[in-house]
């Protein structure tokens, strides 16, 4: 066990370490005479006292795996131990690393406990390439806002919520005027860049952890406010053109103006049942469409279609 590839240790009946192998002094950087016949081999995987794997097995405390690990918890491959993942931030060496770990309990011919045996992998890399996929799935490439799929999903969760709070729930359109025009004029790649830093603003525009703004299609963006009524969304959206205007992006071939404008529509409903959340979005995509309609660069709101 001492030369395992596996970093390994284990834990007597009473909880102390009486095996601390190599593999375990490299991935944690603790030397086993450290924690040998101490208690203290958390102390290479967390900055404050919680219980390891292997201690929750010696003491009998498996009802605090959900507490200890979030959904990670699940019966070890090996009989009846357990399997576990999470994220230790691992003092000596300071670097955060994402831990598979099993302990598998040793009992004697009387099936007393004599020790528990806990392997540790390091999947860091597996989980931050799993998280980066994750992420791909709902982000827009370009501009790093989230993308109209993840919107659609988020827009149904939180007129579910609506419903059980009976909180508006408000929803602005944006789109940039005359974009294509600009895209003609200046080439792809500069309009990439105009995309990118509408985006930006567009985020850096909003105060709340709640609001969400996506990239819904082409140059149309779109900004979900939980909890935010008609008058507080018309805030956002005159604060968000006003920050836009401020960049001064030159748009030579935009009728109104020498430089970026975008045009915005606003809604706002209290979610019910008898309604979806379809009727939010067609209620700002209408307004936006007015907006455009009656010239551009300004905004329009649902109640006044």
């Amino acid at each position: 066990m001492e030369h395992l590839v596996t970093a390994t240790f284990v834990l007597d009946r009473d909880g102390y370490v009486v095996i601390w192998n190599k593999s375990c002094e490299r991935l944690t950087g603790v030397r086993a005479e450290e924690v040998l016949g101490t208690r203290d081999h958390w102390k290479a995987f967390y900055a404050k006292q919680r219980l390891c794997l292997a201690d929750v097995l010696v003491q009998e405390r498996t009802a605090e795996l959900d507490q200890l690990y979030a959904v990670h918890a699940q019966l070890s491959i090996y009989g009846e131990g357990y399997k576990a993942e999470n994220w230790c931030v691992m003092p000596r060496i300071g670097s955060r690393l994402y831990l598979t770990v099993d302990a598998g309990p040793i009992y004697d011919a009387h099936g007393s406990l004599i020790a528990v045996v806990q392997t540790i992998r390091d999947n860091t890399d597996y989980k931050n390439a799993q998280s980066k996929l994750e992420k791909m799935a709902i982000t827009d490439e370009l501009t790093g806002l989230y993308n109209r799929r993840y919107f659609t999903d988020h827009l149904d969760m939180e007129w579910r919520r609506g419903m059980r709070s009976r909180e508006p729930l408000a929803l602005i359109f944006l789109d940039i005027d005359y974009f294509k025009q600009y895209n003609d004029h200046y080439g792809h790649m500069v309009g990439d860049d105009c995309l990118k830093s509408i985006a930006t603003t567009i985020q850096h525009s909003l105060l709340r952890a709640t609001d969400m703004a996506t990239r819904y299609g082409g140059e149309e963006f779109c900004i979900l406010l939980p909890n935010t009524s008609l008058t507080g969304a018309l805030k956002v959206a005159a604060q968000v053109q006003a920050n836009i205007k401020r960049l001064q992006i030159p748009h030579a071939d935009n009728p109104i103006s020498s430089s970026i404008t975008i045009s915005a529509g606003v809604a706002s409903l209290v979610p019910t049942t008898e309604e979806r959340s379809s009727r939010l979005t067609s209620l700002a995509d209408k307004a936006l469409y007015e907006a455009k309609g009656r010239g551009r660069d300004q905004t329009v709101a649902s109640d006044t279609c």
